[in-house]
């Protein structure tokens, strides 16, 4: 069956995950799971240090919204509109605009690369100062000189006896002062 395109979903926020339960099991208990083919919730992945272990989390990146891929009829309408959770399309008018399918595709791509390569939750830039939390540095502040955002490393200007000394750390063993 042809004619699936992509709509966005206002949701209340937090529920998303719920929301996405409950719309594919009412579509699947309606019968009209065959005009539902997906139901997304675009995240990446994020890297934290908590307690002093590093930590990957996910993390939504249009909170309070979902993606689903659906044929557009009065039925499926129907049932989006009235699930729990959902307040709406996103659109202007009485029906429900499709994505572009250029934007789909961009948004389908970056959860592709976001979700495997973990980024850090915290993000840094070139100038600020910091305070070195762990290592042989720990406790003395410095100023970011580069950020290697693909290995999650900086190089800090650290002030030891008076000289400025480079020091390649990895983002979890720094703060923001």
């Amino acid at each position: 069956m042809s004619g699936f395109k992509w709509y966005v979903l206002h949701t209340q926020t937090g529920f998303e995950a719920r929301v996405k339960s409950s719309l594919e099991s009412r579509a699947e208990t309606a019968g009209l799971k065959p005009l539902i083919n997906q139901v997304l919730i675009p995240t990446e992945k994020v890297s934290e240090v908590k307690e002093g272990k590093k930590r990957i989390t996910e993390r939504k990146f249009f909170p309070g919204y979902i993606l689903v891929e659906m044929v557009l009829n009065d039925e499926s309408w129907y049932l989006v509109r009235n699930t729990t959770g959902i307040t709406g399309f996103v659109g202007s008018g009485n029906r429900p605009i499709p994505l572009k399918e250029s934007d789909i595709e961009s948004i389908l791509r970056q959860q592709e690369e976001k979700t495997s390569k973990p980024k850090p939750k915290v993000e840094f830039t070139q100038g600020e100062s910091v305070r070195v939390k762990e290592g042989a540095f720990a406790n003395f502040n410095g100023v970011i000189d580069e950020i290697n955002p693909n290995k999650g490393k900086l190089k800090v200007m650290v002030t030891i006896f008076g000289r400025s000394t480079p020091v390649e750390l990895e983002y979890w063993q720094v703060e923001k002062v």
